[in-house]
Protein backbone atom coordinates (compact mmCIF):
# COMPACT_ATOMS: atom_id res chain seq x y z
CA UNK A 1 0.00 0.00 0.00
CA UNK A 2 1.23 3.70 -0.70
CA UNK A 3 0.66 5.75 1.76
CA UNK A 4 -0.77 9.40 0.11
CA UNK A 5 0.07 12.55 0.84
CA UNK A 6 -2.55 14.92 0.29
CA UNK A 7 -1.25 18.43 -1.96
CA UNK A 8 2.44 17.09 -1.47
CA UNK A 9 4.20 19.90 -4.08
CA UNK A 10 2.66 22.92 -2.21
CA UNK A 11 3.80 20.92 1.43
CA UNK A 12 7.45 20.86 0.25
CA UNK A 13 7.55 24.55 -1.10
CA UNK A 14 6.01 25.69 2.21
CA UNK A 15 9.10 23.55 4.12
CA UNK A 16 11.41 25.22 1.80
CA UNK A 17 10.02 28.82 2.24
CA UNK A 18 10.41 28.06 6.14
CA UNK A 19 13.66 27.17 5.94
CA UNK A 20 14.93 30.31 4.08
CA UNK A 21 13.19 32.35 6.07
CA UNK A 22 15.04 30.72 9.34
CA UNK A 23 18.06 31.25 7.57
CA UNK A 24 17.50 35.00 6.61
CA UNK A 25 16.38 35.20 10.59
CA UNK A 26 19.78 33.85 12.06
CA UNK A 27 21.79 36.15 9.95
CA UNK A 28 20.51 39.35 10.67
CA UNK A 29 20.58 38.48 14.58
CA UNK A 30 24.47 37.79 13.81
CA UNK A 31 24.86 40.81 12.10
CA UNK A 32 22.68 42.31 15.34
CA UNK A 33 25.57 40.76 17.59
CA UNK A 34 28.75 41.76 15.38
CA UNK A 35 27.02 45.24 15.09
CA UNK A 36 27.25 45.24 18.76
CA UNK A 37 30.59 44.16 19.38
CA UNK A 38 32.36 46.03 17.23
CA UNK A 39 30.70 49.24 19.40
CA UNK A 40 31.77 48.33 22.41
CA UNK A 41 34.80 47.78 20.93
CA UNK A 42 35.27 51.30 19.30
CA UNK A 43 34.03 52.66 22.76
CA UNK A 44 36.76 50.65 24.59
CA UNK A 45 39.36 52.26 22.09
CA UNK A 46 38.04 55.43 22.85
CA UNK A 47 38.44 55.19 26.45
CA UNK A 48 41.90 53.92 25.93
CA UNK A 49 42.70 57.58 24.20
CA UNK A 50 41.06 56.82 20.70
CA UNK A 51 41.72 54.11 18.19
CA UNK A 52 44.77 53.78 16.80
CA UNK A 53 45.46 55.24 13.09
CA UNK A 54 42.86 58.00 13.97
CA UNK A 55 43.15 61.62 15.45
CA UNK A 56 43.97 61.27 18.90
CA UNK A 57 44.48 57.58 18.85
CA UNK A 58 47.33 55.48 20.20
CA UNK A 59 49.66 55.13 16.83
CA UNK A 60 52.97 56.84 16.99
CA UNK A 61 50.72 59.26 14.31
CA UNK A 62 48.15 60.23 16.54
CA UNK A 63 47.59 63.27 18.24
CA UNK A 64 48.24 64.31 21.89
CA UNK A 65 45.51 62.74 24.37
CA UNK A 66 43.65 64.94 26.31
CA UNK A 67 44.85 64.87 30.21
CA UNK A 68 42.94 63.16 33.02
CA UNK A 69 42.07 64.76 36.28
CA UNK A 70 44.44 64.42 38.91
CA UNK A 71 41.23 63.90 41.46
CA UNK A 72 40.53 60.51 39.65
CA UNK A 73 43.57 59.02 37.74
CA UNK A 74 42.89 56.48 35.62
CA UNK A 75 43.26 52.67 36.76
CA UNK A 76 46.07 50.76 35.29
CA UNK A 77 45.61 47.58 32.95
CA UNK A 78 44.73 44.27 35.12
CA UNK A 79 48.05 42.61 35.85
CA UNK A 80 50.56 45.81 35.39
CA UNK A 81 51.82 47.47 38.83
CA UNK A 82 50.55 51.02 39.30
CA UNK A 83 53.13 54.07 39.44
CA UNK A 84 54.56 55.50 42.04
CA UNK A 85 52.46 58.47 42.38
CA UNK A 86 49.08 56.25 42.49
CA UNK A 87 50.61 53.33 44.77
CA UNK A 88 48.72 52.74 48.44
CA UNK A 89 51.92 54.20 50.65
CA UNK A 90 53.94 52.10 52.41
CA UNK A 91 53.14 52.13 55.82
CA UNK A 92 56.73 49.95 56.53
CA UNK A 93 58.78 52.90 55.92
CA UNK A 94 60.32 55.62 57.36
CA UNK A 95 60.13 59.52 55.49
CA UNK A 96 63.73 58.99 54.07
CA UNK A 97 62.44 55.99 52.42
CA UNK A 98 63.78 53.44 54.06
CA UNK A 99 62.00 50.40 55.33
CA UNK A 100 62.11 49.72 59.25
CA UNK A 101 64.32 46.53 59.93
CA UNK A 102 61.27 44.76 61.69
CA UNK A 103 58.80 45.43 59.08
CA UNK A 104 56.42 47.32 61.13
CA UNK A 105 55.28 50.48 60.74
CA UNK A 106 57.64 53.71 61.75
CA UNK A 107 56.37 54.89 65.44
CA UNK A 108 55.86 59.18 65.63
CA UNK A 109 57.73 60.80 67.72
CA UNK A 110 55.55 60.22 70.99
CA UNK A 111 54.96 56.77 70.42
CA UNK A 112 59.09 55.95 70.34
CA UNK A 113 59.42 58.56 73.15
CA UNK A 114 56.57 56.72 75.26
CA UNK A 115 58.46 53.15 74.12
CA UNK A 116 61.85 54.37 75.31
CA UNK A 117 59.89 55.23 79.19
CA UNK A 118 58.65 51.49 78.71
CA UNK A 119 61.68 50.25 78.20
CA UNK A 120 63.67 51.99 80.75
CA UNK A 121 61.12 51.02 83.37
CA UNK A 122 61.07 47.43 82.20
CA UNK A 123 65.00 47.24 82.99
CA UNK A 124 65.34 49.34 86.00
CA UNK A 125 66.99 51.66 84.21
CA UNK A 126 67.40 55.31 86.85
CA UNK A 127 66.44 57.69 83.93
CA UNK A 128 65.31 57.08 80.10
CA UNK A 129 68.25 56.87 77.85
CA UNK A 130 69.06 60.14 75.87
CA UNK A 131 68.71 59.80 72.11
CA UNK A 132 71.71 60.62 70.30
CA UNK A 133 71.71 63.00 67.09
CA UNK A 134 72.11 61.87 63.78
CA UNK A 135 75.25 60.68 62.42
CA UNK A 136 77.83 63.70 61.02
CA UNK A 137 77.97 64.55 57.36
CA UNK A 138 81.45 64.72 57.46
CA UNK A 139 83.40 61.93 59.38
CA UNK A 140 85.87 63.61 62.18
CA UNK A 141 89.60 63.13 60.82
CA UNK A 142 90.69 60.62 63.54
CA UNK A 143 94.53 60.82 64.32
CA UNK A 144 96.43 58.20 66.62
CA UNK A 145 96.38 59.59 70.15
CA UNK A 146 99.96 61.15 71.02
CA UNK A 147 102.02 58.79 73.20
CA UNK A 148 100.44 55.72 71.16
CA UNK A 149 102.24 55.87 68.37
CA UNK A 150 104.75 53.56 66.82
CA UNK A 151 108.00 54.15 65.07
CA UNK A 152 106.81 55.01 61.34
CA UNK A 153 103.59 55.47 61.90
CA UNK A 154 102.60 57.72 59.86
CA UNK A 155 105.30 57.11 57.56
CA UNK A 156 103.90 53.81 56.97
CA UNK A 157 100.49 54.51 57.07
CA UNK A 158 99.81 52.55 59.71
CA UNK A 159 95.85 52.45 61.54
CA UNK A 160 95.50 55.09 63.66
CA UNK A 161 95.24 54.13 67.55
CA UNK A 162 92.66 56.17 69.20
CA UNK A 163 90.81 56.45 72.42
CA UNK A 164 88.52 59.19 71.78
CA UNK A 165 86.56 60.24 68.84
CA UNK A 166 87.04 64.32 68.11
CA UNK A 167 83.67 65.29 68.97
CA UNK A 168 81.97 68.67 70.51
CA UNK A 169 78.50 66.29 70.76
CA UNK A 170 77.86 65.07 74.56
CA UNK A 171 78.23 61.40 72.99
CA UNK A 172 80.17 58.07 74.21
CA UNK A 173 80.49 54.86 72.57
CA UNK A 174 80.07 51.59 73.94
CA UNK A 175 82.45 48.94 72.97
CA UNK A 176 82.13 45.42 74.29
CA UNK A 177 85.27 42.19 74.07
CA UNK A 178 85.85 38.98 73.31
CA UNK A 179 82.22 37.22 73.61
CA UNK A 180 82.53 34.59 76.25
CA UNK A 181 78.98 35.52 77.53
CA UNK A 182 76.23 34.85 75.66
CA UNK A 183 73.23 36.00 77.93
CA UNK A 184 70.13 36.35 76.18
CA UNK A 185 68.84 38.77 78.29
CA UNK A 186 71.36 41.38 77.23
CA UNK A 187 70.11 40.92 73.28
CA UNK A 188 66.44 41.73 74.55
CA UNK A 189 67.87 44.36 76.87
CA UNK A 190 69.42 46.46 73.87
CA UNK A 191 66.74 45.99 71.37
CA UNK A 192 64.53 47.44 73.77
CA UNK A 193 66.39 49.83 74.49
CA UNK A 194 67.71 50.89 71.32
CA UNK A 195 71.13 51.95 72.74
CA UNK A 196 73.85 50.91 70.15
CA UNK A 197 76.91 49.40 70.73
CA UNK A 198 80.30 47.74 68.96
CA UNK A 199 81.91 44.15 69.13
CA UNK A 200 85.14 42.90 69.08
CA UNK A 201 84.99 39.28 68.62
CA UNK A 202 87.86 36.08 69.18
CA UNK A 203 86.81 33.21 67.51
CA UNK A 204 88.04 31.03 70.54
CA UNK A 205 85.25 31.91 72.64
CA UNK A 206 82.91 32.90 70.09
CA UNK A 207 82.90 29.53 67.69
CA UNK A 208 80.20 27.30 70.13
CA UNK A 209 77.86 29.89 69.09
CA UNK A 210 78.09 31.85 66.33
CA UNK A 211 74.35 32.16 65.68
CA UNK A 212 74.31 34.58 68.92
CA UNK A 213 76.19 37.19 67.30
CA UNK A 214 74.44 37.00 64.13
CA UNK A 215 71.52 37.48 65.93
CA UNK A 216 73.19 40.52 67.04
CA UNK A 217 74.49 41.53 63.85
CA UNK A 218 70.87 41.66 62.31
CA UNK A 219 69.91 44.15 65.04
CA UNK A 220 72.96 46.78 63.41
CA UNK A 221 75.44 45.79 65.71
CA UNK A 222 79.21 46.23 64.06
CA UNK A 223 80.54 42.80 64.75
CA UNK A 224 84.60 43.62 64.42
CA UNK A 225 88.28 41.77 64.86
CA UNK A 226 89.67 41.03 68.34
CA UNK A 227 91.90 38.26 66.99
CA UNK A 228 91.47 34.40 66.66
CA UNK A 229 93.00 33.69 70.06
CA UNK A 230 93.25 36.46 72.18
CA UNK A 231 96.74 35.95 72.22
CA UNK A 232 99.41 38.86 73.78
CA UNK A 233 100.53 39.87 70.23
CA UNK A 234 103.71 41.76 71.11
CA UNK A 235 105.58 38.60 72.23
CA UNK A 236 104.97 37.17 69.02
CA UNK A 237 106.24 37.35 65.34
CA UNK A 238 105.44 39.29 62.84
CA UNK A 239 103.68 36.53 61.00
CA UNK A 240 102.03 35.10 63.99
CA UNK A 241 100.61 38.43 64.54
CA UNK A 242 99.02 38.27 61.01
CA UNK A 243 98.06 34.55 61.58
CA UNK A 244 95.70 35.91 64.79
CA UNK A 245 94.66 39.33 62.85
CA UNK A 246 94.35 38.08 59.06
CA UNK A 247 92.62 34.57 60.38
CA UNK A 248 89.59 36.16 62.63
CA UNK A 249 88.80 38.41 59.07
CA UNK A 250 88.76 34.99 57.45
CA UNK A 251 86.31 33.79 60.54
CA UNK A 252 84.66 36.92 60.28
CA UNK A 253 84.03 37.27 56.43
CA UNK A 254 82.55 33.09 56.33
CA UNK A 255 80.49 33.91 59.42
CA UNK A 256 79.01 37.51 59.19
CA UNK A 257 79.81 38.54 55.33
CA UNK A 258 82.51 40.94 56.38
CA UNK A 259 85.97 41.79 56.69
CA UNK A 260 86.13 44.03 59.53
CA UNK A 261 87.49 47.76 59.50
CA UNK A 262 87.94 48.20 62.79
CA UNK A 263 90.53 45.92 65.43
CA UNK A 264 91.12 45.81 68.80
CA UNK A 265 94.71 44.02 69.68
CA UNK A 266 94.04 41.82 72.79
CA UNK A 267 94.46 43.63 76.55
CA UNK A 268 95.21 46.61 74.38
CA UNK A 269 98.75 45.65 73.48
CA UNK A 270 100.43 46.32 70.41
CA UNK A 271 103.61 46.85 68.75
CA UNK A 272 105.04 48.47 64.75
CA UNK A 273 104.77 44.67 63.71
CA UNK A 274 100.82 44.40 65.43
CA UNK A 275 100.04 47.47 63.49
CA UNK A 276 101.59 46.54 60.24
CA UNK A 277 99.70 43.14 60.02
CA UNK A 278 96.84 44.91 61.14
CA UNK A 279 97.16 46.54 57.82
CA UNK A 280 98.08 43.96 55.68
CA UNK A 281 94.78 42.18 56.79
CA UNK A 282 92.40 45.14 55.37
CA UNK A 283 92.04 47.10 58.87
CA UNK A 284 91.68 50.75 58.89
CA UNK A 285 91.30 51.95 62.55
CA UNK A 286 92.42 50.82 66.32
CA UNK A 287 89.89 51.99 68.52
CA UNK A 288 91.33 51.41 72.17
CA UNK A 289 88.92 53.03 74.58
CA UNK A 290 89.00 56.12 77.49
CA UNK A 291 87.08 53.83 80.41
CA UNK A 292 85.96 50.42 81.47
CA UNK A 293 82.80 49.71 83.04
CA UNK A 294 82.29 46.82 85.35
CA UNK A 295 79.34 45.02 87.20
CA UNK A 296 80.19 47.05 90.53
CA UNK A 297 82.78 49.89 89.15
CA UNK A 298 84.11 51.96 86.54
CA UNK A 299 87.73 52.40 85.78
CA UNK A 300 89.51 55.27 83.85
CA UNK A 301 92.19 56.27 82.22
CA UNK A 302 92.13 60.00 82.73
CA UNK A 303 93.99 61.47 85.69
CA UNK A 304 90.26 63.19 86.49
CA UNK A 305 88.62 60.49 86.01
CA UNK A 306 85.62 62.10 83.89
CA UNK A 307 83.70 61.16 81.13
CA UNK A 308 84.56 63.55 77.97
CA UNK A 309 82.19 63.77 74.61
CA UNK A 310 83.62 60.77 72.15
CA UNK A 311 85.25 58.32 74.67
CA UNK A 312 85.14 54.91 73.84
CA UNK A 313 83.57 52.79 76.67
CA UNK A 314 85.15 49.33 76.87
CA UNK A 315 83.18 46.46 78.69
CA UNK A 316 83.09 42.20 78.06
CA UNK A 317 81.23 39.93 77.93
CA UNK A 318 80.73 38.22 81.24
CA UNK A 319 78.10 37.10 83.45
CA UNK A 320 77.90 35.34 87.27
CA UNK A 321 80.83 33.15 86.67
CA UNK A 322 83.38 36.53 87.10
CA UNK A 323 81.39 39.24 87.69
CA UNK A 324 78.82 40.09 90.46
CA UNK A 325 76.58 40.18 88.50
CA UNK A 326 74.65 39.82 84.81
CA UNK A 327 75.55 42.06 81.50
CA UNK A 328 72.29 43.37 82.12
CA UNK A 329 73.50 44.89 85.45
CA UNK A 330 76.45 46.34 83.44
CA UNK A 331 74.42 47.99 81.06
CA UNK A 332 72.45 49.68 83.80
CA UNK A 333 75.68 50.53 85.12
CA UNK A 334 76.72 52.27 82.28
CA UNK A 335 73.67 54.12 81.24
CA UNK A 336 72.32 55.35 84.57
CA UNK A 337 75.70 57.39 84.77
CA UNK A 338 75.98 58.42 81.49
CA UNK A 339 72.51 59.71 81.27
CA UNK A 340 73.07 61.45 84.63
CA UNK A 341 76.16 63.28 83.28
CA UNK A 342 73.98 64.25 79.77
CA UNK A 343 76.01 61.81 77.59
CA UNK A 344 73.72 59.87 74.56
CA UNK A 345 75.31 56.50 73.43
CA UNK A 346 76.45 56.73 69.38
CA UNK A 347 77.00 53.97 66.95
CA UNK A 348 81.37 53.93 66.83
CA UNK A 349 80.91 53.45 62.86
CA UNK A 350 78.61 56.06 62.34
CA UNK A 351 81.89 58.26 63.05
CA UNK A 352 84.42 56.61 61.23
Amino acid sequence: MRLVVQNDKKGRLRLRGARLQGARLRRTRLRGVVAVLAVAAIASGCAQGGIAGQPGGGSPAAGPVPSRSADAPASPPPGTRPPDSTRPPDSTRRPDGTRAPDGRRPQSAQQAHAARVAAARRWRLARVPLVPPPPPRSKPEITTRKGFEVDGHEELGLPPVFTTVPTTRKIVFLTIDDGAEKDPAFLRMMSDLKVPYTAFLSDYVIKDDYGYFERMRRTGTGLHNHTLHHRYLPALSYRRQQYEICGMQDVMEERYGVRPALFRPPFGNYDRDTLRAARSCGVRYVPLWNEEVFVDHWEYREWDRKIRPGDIVLSHFRGRGEWKGTMPDMIRRFLDKVTAEGFAVARLEDYL
